[in-house]
């Protein structure tokens, strides 16, 4: 976990462990996922670079191989410039960027702690990382989520 902004105080060491649990309970053994925790500007930057939309949004996952197996165009790595695995994994599945601002507003309006909405969004990224897409699988992705999120104590 990687904490590149300052607008909004974090606990890395909290979430390190929330990323762990969800990774072991979504993800092949094995796999490795990296998470960055970036400004508003950044987000916006990666949001209109990588998917074309203007402003900042508050979670975008860059997969490091496609579906096939190929090359993710070079998202994950070009995206955040993120390296290594950590212990316990063979391989790197990919990136997640989180902007705790945007978590911040979204925690507000939603009545939840600005924590536990972190930890919404590093869930989310990591089920896109292995390949949900809630927004062509006919809500999938939601109901899993929904599922995993009673069953780590989020709401």
């Amino acid at each position: 976990m990687v904490n590149r902004q300052r607008e909004v105080g974090v606990r890395p060491r909290l979430l390190r462990t929330f990323l762990t649990r969800a990774c072991e309970l979504v993800l092949p053994r094995g796999a490795g996922v990296a998470v960055c925790l970036v400004s508003d500007a950044e987000i916006a930057r990666l949001n209109r670079r990588y998917r074309g939309k203007s402003g900042a949004t508050d979670v975008l996952s860059f997969p490091a191989t496609d579906r096939n197996g190929g090359a993710g165009a070079g998202k994950s790595a070009g995206a955040l410039r993120l390296a290594g695995l950590k212990a316990g994994s063979t391989f790197h599945l990919g990136d997640i960027a989180i902007s705790p601002a945007v978590a911040r507003r979204n925690a507000r309006t939603l009545g939840r702690s600005v924590p536990e909405e972190l930890r919404v969004l590093i869930l989310h990224g990591v089920l896109h990382l292995a390949g949900y897409d809630h927004e062509t699988d006919q809500g999938e992705m939601e109901r899993r989520e929904l599922r995993l999120r009673r069953r780590l104590g989020i709401g």
